[in-house]
């Protein structure tokens, strides 16, 4: 892209309305029935020329703790500028800027998000000419959820939860999201479902019809009814303060409360905008999390902002 400085991207969190975890399988992974909505709760990605591949992270106000995001090349971001750049046959010569506002380790996939953003604004400043294909694979090289990031809206994946469809529905849903002060580990909370399993029989993971009808729908109460995660109860057992927050959302009447992904962070689906205000002053005045916002969704997925 001859003449530009540098290219913004903005990329949203998700939150898992089903996940549903099938048996472990040989490669250490488990095969998924993961239902994704991406909502509208944004980090920002800006890539500049430099002489080498680098990176920034800060803050979008001040209640984001970014202090464990690492800025060496096990980030995220940088993996994907890499990835990109070695699958061009080019030197990864830019400078990353991530502005994050998305809970760091919080369930919502923030570090895949950032990679998403970081594979577009590449590909935009590079001018690799890379087709929408390309980007979806050297995505799905990543990890399983960034593909979806570059999507966005609503999606089902399946396999590792990174061969993805798009789940068409109606309607916009309304978001209160409590964030917890410290972060899960996503493979702790695995190992944590594994451990709690035991030698059970785990079926193979489908989607569920009752929560793909309320999405056709745009039934919000009926999508609160369906909300699922296989991995709450291992989030909880690592974290069993987050019973007590769940169950401080559901006295504030929301149509749905789940953890979302690994945690910990805490989604509660509400009717609209006035529900969505009224819980985040009653979860904020409770003090059970450490911060709490509001969002919507679907939204789409990664897009160039300037650039």
């Amino acid at each position: 892209m001859s003449g530009v400085v540098g290219v913004t991207v903005r990329v949203p969190a998700k939150v898992n309305l089903q996940l549903t975890v099938g048996p472990r399988r040989p490669d250490g992974y488990h095969d998924l029935a993961n239902v994704f909505q991406a909502i509208s709760l944004y980090d920002e990605v800006t890539a500049t020329p430099a002489d080498e591949l680098c990176i920034t992270v800060e803050g979008l106000g001040s209640a984001t703790d970014v202090s464990g995001v690492p800025t060496d090349d096990s980030n995220l971001a940088v993996r994907a500028a890499a990835a990109l750049a070695a699958r061009a046959g080019i030197e990864p010569r830019v400078a990353l800027r991530i502005r994050k506002a998305i809970p760091v380790a919080g369930g919502m996939a923030g570090g895949s998000a950032d990679a998403a953003a970081a594979l577009l604004a590449c590909d935009a400043l590079w001018g690799t000419g890379m087709s929408r294909a390309d980007l979806d694979e050297v995505a799905a090289g990543l990890g399983a959820d960034v593909p979806f990031a570059l999507l966005g809206n609503t999606a089902l994946g399946v396999a590792r939860g990174d061969r993805l469809s798009e789940v068409l529905g109606r309607g916009q849903f309304h978001w209160v999201l409590a964030v917890d002060p410290a972060g899960l580990s996503t493979a702790a909370v695995y190992a944590e479902c594994d451990r709690l399993r035991g030698g059970a029989t785990v079926p193979a993971p489908v989607a569920d019809p009752a929560l793909m009808s309320a999405l056709r729908a745009g039934d919000a109460a009926a999508l609160g009814r369906a909300l699922s995660n296989d991995l709450q109860a291992a989030a909880l057992s690592l974290r069993p303060s987050l019973a007590g927050t769940l169950e401080s959302g559901r006295e504030f009447g929301v149509l749905g409360a789940v953890v979302s992904g690994s945690g910990p962070t805490c989604a509660f689906l509400v009717a609209d905008a006035q529900a969505a205000l009224d819980v985040a002053i009653g979860l904020s005045a409770l003090g059970v999390c450490r911060d709490v916002r509001r969002a919507t969704g679907p939204v789409p997925g990664a897009r160039v902002i300037s650039g």
